[in-house]
């Protein structure tokens, strides 16, 4: 559809829509061949591709922006563009600066019809129209870009590209783009992440960046030759995968006198429960006698943290074989952990390292990079190879170049007057607030796979229509809402002791995931005669081996290290971290903590007031809720809860939706689910030891008052 004659192309009145996609298309690609061409043919300056309102009188006159577009099509966003420059036009400072990062979608190969406007879709689109022919390749991915305030976390998507193959070059060209849209607005991107990937790696070399160890170049010109620098950043959490692969290939690292074995980690997490006896506290009043323990490790702790520090060191004083000699993981474990709370700062509110960049702890920060590169370089395998030149060196040289881009900015950039927050959030330069959107995307989308061109466009339509760029907004609204805390325990989820187990002994993990030590004695009232015959301690013992059932079970599908460690009554003076727990138990079942046994109580009281358990109305999703509700009001103005998270709680943003009202809610609709559904969750079919079930007529299940609750059932699911 292209004119092959010269002539054609300078009598042009105005470029027509297969020039426009000839032009975008070869600038994205080969921007090399694009400037060789201008010699020959008129095409317009690239930085008129994300111009608006330009007109040349050299060139002809163009739309406000070929890469740009309306109504949620494929190409930069000029409705959230427009936003921006309006935010900026009031003076709003936490708009005035930002980072900027890159992630692709999958999609699933597919021609459809759009009947409103009588064309196929399902091409490869930049922004200058869908490549319609026989012979156009079809889009197999998207390319999503978004904006990130670095001192006040607002996020904006600012469009996206629809592509048949993912190249670095492609991914360095938009870049560019997307840097001079915002800058024309008056906007200043201080860096640019990307995935700790054979793409990421590539889109670095293509902008300039140099990850040689002795000469790191963390900055890229942009224009090029100009003397704006951007940085690079990789995402962490991609880098610290990248370093738990060569940790399982290498099986050992070592550095000066020290070694770091991969075993000492799995050895932890496939560490079984353990039975232990540990003297009273000497406040408890039985100084010199024992009690009763179960050692546990907590699977929901992330690999590389100070929790698997401690545990390893602490599993070391108990005098277990399998973790002798291990000062040299404890300190590797403990190195990556600091580096990991100094790239993971999500607000002034957090303590340690995990603050953001401030005067007061760069000197401490710079130290630790200083230590963390004459670390990595020192690493070698077991045969005298240095890491940081094997084909496992990626994941060490992203945090190392990411260390760099963090000093730079530093030194080299200060928060404008009127900024809301005179610090840099280091969450900025990491992919999860991206990540966040994508997974609203994904809802949107409908679909546990790959969606196709045109569901993918509608739901971004639907998340553009709802997007709000105030700090801290969400994207789009309802039930599937998550924070960036979840977001990140989500992604980190390869990195927990628990996907180590499964890794190593993944029949084990099956089958912990369907049985459950659980008392036998779960009373149901559904009669005034199973009222009249209860025992009152049986009540109370009843309700606590039902909230312990709901602790372990909790226990097993949450993500996060300390609400695991929170539904427990566990002793915390054994322990600094939450990577060990000391759990108590009764009679095979562990013991809940105070705040998840008060939630039960509330829970069965609520149960009693509001008819038989068994009622049909109770099993219906409005008779869940009702109780729900009902639990919720007997608990406001009760004593505070789960005292453990008070600190927690400023890990993630500062909202009514957070952890602690989370696990009140799980807790209270798995307590009521399993009263209201029983024979989903118990299996009558098995010993009881000294105490059993008595099976009467009808469905009510009355406990035997001799013995203790010595007993195991099967779950059967929810």
């Amino acid at each position: 559809d292209l004119p092959f004659e010269l002539d054609s192309w300078r009598q042009m009145a105005e470029y027509s829509p297969e020039m426009r996609q000839f032009a975008c298309i070869l600038h994205l690609y080969h921007i090399e061949a694009y400037d060789y061409l201008r010699k020959i043919f008129p095409l317009p300056h690239p930085c008129s591709l994300t111009k608006q309102n330009h007109v040349s009188e050299s060139h002809p006159p163009f739309f406000s922006s070929w890469l740009s577009n309306s109504e949620a099509a494929a190409g930069f966003s000029n409705d959230i563009f427009l936003r921006l420059q309006e935010k900026v036009e009031r003076g709003e400072q936490a708009y005035c600066c930002c980072a900027v990062m890159v992630q692709d979608m999958s999609l699933q190969k597919q021609q459809e019809w759009d009947p409103q406007t009588r064309r196929l879709t399902g091409f490869v689109d930049l922004g200058a129209g869908i490549l319609d022919a026989d012979e156009a390749p079809l889009a197999s991915e998207a390319i999503i870009l978004m904006a990130v305030g670095v001192s006040s976390p607002w996020t904006a998507p600012l469009g996206y590209f629809f592509v048949n193959s993912t190249t670095g070059r492609l991914l360095a060209q938009l870049f560019h783009q997307t840097i001079s849209k915002l800058n024309n607005i008056g906007i200043t991107v201080l860096a640019v992440t990307s995935g700790a990937s054979a793409h990421g790696a590539e889109t670095a070399r293509a902008l300039g960046i140099r990850m040689d160890p002795e000469r790191i170049r963390c900055t890229f010109r942009h224009p090029p030759g100009s003397a704006h620098s951007i940085t690079y950043f990789f995402d962490v959490c991609h880098a610290l995968q990248l370093i738990r692969n060569a940790l399982q290939c290498f099986q050992k690292v070592e550095w000066l006198s020290d070694t770091m074995w991969w075993q000492h980690v799995v050895e932890l997490a496939a560490l079984r429960e353990q039975r232990v006896l540990e003297p009273h506290s000497p406040g408890s009043g039985r100084s010199g006698s024992k009690e009763s323990y179960h050692l546990k490790v907590n699977l929901a702790t992330l690999l590389f943290s100070e929790g698997v520090a401690d545990a390893l060191e602490h599993l070391q004083k108990l005098g277990l074989a399998s973790f002798q000699n291990c000062s040299g993981t404890v300190k590797f474990v403990r190195l990556m952990s600091s580096l990991c709370d100094v790239f993971c700062g999500r607000g002034p509110y957090r303590k340690g390292l995990k603050v953001p960049l401030l005067p007061g702890n760069y000197s401490k920060i710079s130290n630790l990079f200083n230590e963390a590169k004459s670390f990595f370089v020192t690493l070698t395998d077991s045969v005298g190879r240095y890491i940081i030149k094997s084909k496992r060196k990626l994941g060490f040289l992203s945090l190392l170049l990411n260390a760099e881009s963090l000093k730079w900015l530093y030194s080299n950039y200060r928060c404008p007057e009127g900024t809301p927050s005179h610090h840099l959030q280091t969450y900025a330069f990491s992919l999860d607030p991206l990540e966040l959107f994508l997974r609203a995307l994904q809802q949107a989308c409908g679909t546990s796979g790959s969606p196709t061109c045109t569901v993918f466009q509608a739901a971004y339509h639907k998340l553009l229509a709802s997007c709000s760029l105030s700090p801290g907004s969400p994207h789009g609204s309802g039930p599937g809402n998550v924070s960036s805390l979840d977001v990140s325990l989500s992604r980190s989820r390869d990195l927990t002791l628990g996907s180590i187990r499964a890794q190593y002994n993944p029949a084990r993990e099956r089958a912990l995931a369907t049985e459950y030590p659980f008392c036998a004695g779960l009373l149901l009232h559904s009669s005034a005669l199973s009222d009249a015959l209860m025992d009152l301690s049986l009540h109370t013992r009843s309700v606590t081996c039902a909230a312990g059932f709901v602790a372990e079970q909790l226990a097993r599908d949450l993500q996060c290290e300390a609400c695991v460690a929170s539904l427990f009554d566990s002793d915390e003076s054994r322990l600094r971290g939450r990577s060990v727990l000391y759990i108590k138990k009764s009679g095979g079942v562990s013991l809940p903590s105070a705040s998840v046994h008060h939630i039960a109580s509330i829970s069965e009281r609520v149960l009693k007031w509001y008819g038989k358990v068994g009622d049909g109305s109770k099993n219906t999703t409005l008779g869940h809720w009702s109780l729900e509700q009902e639990v919720f009001q007997e608990l406001l103005g009760e004593r505070p809860l789960f005292p453990t998270l008070t600190n927690h709680l400023f890990d993630g943003e500062l909202s009514i939706n957070n952890h602690y009202t989370g696990l009140v809610k799980e807790i209270t609709r798995c307590y009521l689910n399993i009263r209201t559904n029983p024979a989903q969750h118990l299996n009558l079919k098995y010993p009881c030891g000294r105490h059993r079930l008595k099976r009467l007529k009808g469905r009510y299940l009355f406990p035997s008052p001799l013995g203790s609750c010595q007993s195991s059932c099967t779950h059967v699911g929810s």
